[in-house]
């Protein structure tokens, strides 16, 4: 069993330290993905597992070994680049096989190893072709078939799919899901992309600053994220967040009529209060806001509102009927649906 153990693991450079105490398990055959802010350092935290950063203090384990510090080529790990990093004066065919070449493994292995890599990622018919003559997702393929072949316990994945146009990263997309199903392995992923994280992870890690906010399934941390930071940075748009003061259990918003009375008993002062666009009702008689900016996506449209008060607010609309620019737009809060947090700590109060 090859799953991926992190203790009390810490990157330093020099007096900066910008890994702290990661403590993290991903369990044999998990797809395991890495999100959070530019510099939250989830790359370095990649790099540390494949043995291309070293670990300043605590334990990495692979299965049951210490690998900690292990050689990368010792660790069983193959690390999928944003860069396609191939050798462009050889066949796909030779990049492929290339790894194996070089550690002495005998021509009829490697024949196979790369027959069965290409099988699964659909290359047959380009491997006699170099990768000038191949589109920037046939390139990434390539790039994740030089991988199988080497047979890791752990593939791990730096943005491999930042590179390539929209309707490429929905093809690779597709393309790494089937391949995780079908070979089991377990995989690390780092990406900044919402849309990766949310449908191809089975557990999600949040970090910010070389922490842990919040592990979890990809639902469960929408639908029931610890704090204001991991509410925010998961789901898209962006969760809406206005000032607000609990009294005597009751939740107040300055510029809105609606008050809540949510039973909370062990908190009150100043507040944040968290809407999602979904949960926020078009109502006649709701609070009235203008309408500032609309995206249309087909389906579904949102709506980014600007109340009397200052407010901004964004709703998502569906349905033959969509808000303008200009129009004065009346909403209410489905009281059911808001999340409630600490105005200093950012903790979330559980009601």
């Amino acid at each position: 069993m090859s799953g991926v153990t992190l203790k009390n693991t810490i990157k330093k450079y020099g007096d900066i330290q910008v890994v702290h105490g990661i403590d993290l398990e991903v369990e044999h055959g998990e797809f395991c993905v890495f999100v959070g802010p530019s510099g939250c350092g989830k790359s370095t935290l990649l790099r540390m597992i494949a043995g291309l950063e070293e670990t300043t203090a605590g334990q990495i384990n692979i299965g049951a070994r210490d690998v900690t510090r292990l050689d990368p080529s010792d660790r069983g790990v193959a690390m999928v680049f944003q860069t396609y990093a191939l050798y462009p004066h050889m066949t796909v065919q030779d990049n492929m096989g290339f790894g194996l070449k070089m550690n002495g493994h005998p021509k009829a292995e490697i024949a196979a190893k790369v027959a069965e890599a290409s099988r699964i990622l659909k290359l047959d018919e380009y491997l006699s072709r170099k990768p000038a003559a191949l589109s920037g997702g046939q390139r990434q393929r390539v790039s994740i078939g030089r991988a199988i072949v080497r047979g890791p316990e752990v593939f791990l994945f730096d943005e491999p799919l930042s590179n390539l146009d929209a309707e490429l990263r929905v093809e690779m997309r597709v393309e790494i899901a089937r391949l995780h199903k079908e070979i089991g392995a377990t995989m690390i992923y780092v990406t900044h992309d919402q849309v990766e994280a949310m449908t191809l992870a089975d557990k999600i890690v949040v970090l910010r600053k070389g922490v842990i906010e919040q592990v979890g399934a990809p639902m469960d941390l929408y639908r029931d994220p610890d704090n204001k930071f991991v509410a925010g940075f998961i789901g898209s748009p962006a969760m809406n967040f206005m000032a607000g003061e609990i009294a005597n259990g009751t939740v107040a918003v300055p510029g809105m009529k609606a008050h809540f009375d949510l039973g909370v008993t062990s908190h009150s002062g100043p507040v944040t209060v968290g809407m999602r666009a979904e949960h926020l009702v078009v109502d006649a008689d709701g609070d009235t806001h203008t309408v500032d900016l609309t995206e249309s996506l087909g389906g579904v449209s949102y709506v980014y509102l600007l109340g009397d008060t200052g407010e901004r607010i964004v709703i998502e609309e569906r349905g033959d009927q969509r808000s303008r620019l200009g129009d004065r737009v009346g909403i209410t809060i489905d009281a059911n649906r808001v999340y409630l947090f600490d105005a200093k700590t950012e903790a979330r109060i559980r009601t």
